[in-house]
């Protein structure tokens, strides 16, 4: 017999249900609620921006009948659904899974700084990347192929530098930024001695940008995020033990080591998609996590509402991008912008204690 559901129960600020005779429960926090729900709106109201707006304007009515295939123009449903909806959901996707990786890193290093732009993996992307289109005239699919094997491979060299018996977060920002450096360096010895045009490319790749992008590129994004993002949401319980300590974790039955190694694949995997479809994208990663968690008011980044922030702040750099100033620019320089003023705010913030 199936047993009726407990009475929910106030705790903490959040929304306790306990259902089957106590053999499951569920929590649902308020504030986070209210602030995904906003969120969530907030990336609706954007897209629509977004589907609107552009070199041929449409109205929110012709947007509508293109979205549910209702308009008469062909022009209309080609410029909305086939141009621009793909860059919308292209952006949506990339931010959100830059704002879990982000939270990843941050609740891993137990440090607001501990982005994959930090440590090093974006740089390791941009290595790979280079060496597709410099050395080997590689298209789109392998650079690609480059950015994702360079920054996996980045990934690797600095788990290995940063393991003393297990990796702390402090060792593995020191060593990411060690090797960050290094590989920009490198990055930008190769820009130097390759051919003028090619370099241009390699420049213009290296901005991050979602120009170009459409359907073609969303479609095995959205598969592989559908595959990484659950399994993101699988290990939050540990995460959430790790940033307690190594000794309380282990207590409450997580195996340290190889919890934080599958969340640091979880990760890199995640920024290395990104990085492979659209580019170095800075700054999201850092910037989104803290933005939730203060709107949250948790002590920690939290992966849904770093997600919805992540797409927030990508749709609206994209915008800006597009729309901002008399010429298309990359998204990739729109993020930075965003980046310094998240930067400037902490320093004012900081000063005024």
């Amino acid at each position: 017999m199936v047993q009726r559901s407990k009475p929910q129960v106030r705790c903490g600020g959040g929304l306790h249900l306990r259902l089957f005779d106590e053999c499951m429960s569920l929590r649902l926090d308020c504030r986070a609620f209210v602030v995904a729900s906003l969120l969530t709106l907030t990336i609706g109201a954007i897209g629509m921006i977004l589907l609107v707006n552009g070199t041929y304007a449409t109205s929110p009515t012709d947007v509508l009948s293109a979205l549910l295939g209702q308009h008469r123009h062909d022009m209309v449903r080609m410029i909305v659904v086939e141009w621009r909806l793909p860059r919308v959901g292209l952006a949506l996707l990339l931010g959100a899974a830059l704002g879990v990786s982000g939270a990843i890193f941050q609740s891993l290093t137990r440090n607001p700084l501990g982005s994959p732009d930090i440590i090093g993996f974006s740089a390791g992307s941009y290595t790979g990347a280079l060496i597709a289109i410099i050395l080997l005239s590689g298209g789109y699919y392998e650079t690609a192929a480059g950015s994702m094997i360079g920054g996996v491979t980045t990934a690797g060299a600095v788990y290995v530098l940063a393991w003393r018996k297990g990796v702390q977060g402090f060792r593995l920002i020191v060593v990411g930024i060690g090797v960050a450096a290094m590989l920009s360096a490198f990055n930008t010895w190769m820009i130097r001695e390759a051919d003028l045009n090619v370099a241009m490319s390699a420049a213009i790749w290296g901005a991050g940008s979602l120009n170009g992008l459409g359907l073609e590129q969303l479609v095995p994004i959205a598969i592989v995020l559908l595959f990484l993002m659950p399994a993101s949401c699988f290990m939050v319980r540990s995460l959430r033990q790790l940033e307690m300590g190594d000794d309380m974790a282990r207590a409450s039955g997580v195996e340290t080591n190889r919890a934080r190694l599958f969340l640091i694949l979880i990760g890199v995997a995640l920024t290395a998609t990104v990085t492979a479809a659209a580019g170095p994208i800075s700054f999201i990663a850092l910037v989104a996590p803290q933005i939730a968690r203060r709107l949250v008011h948790s002590s920690s980044p939290a992966l849904m509402s770093s997600a919805l922030m992540g797409g927030v702040l990508l749709l609206m750099a994209d915008w800006a991008a597009q729309h901002a100033l008399s010429v298309q620019l990359p998204v990739g320089i729109m993020t930075v912008s965003i980046g310094g003023f998240y930067f400037l705010w902490l320093l004012a913030r900081e000063s005024r204690k």
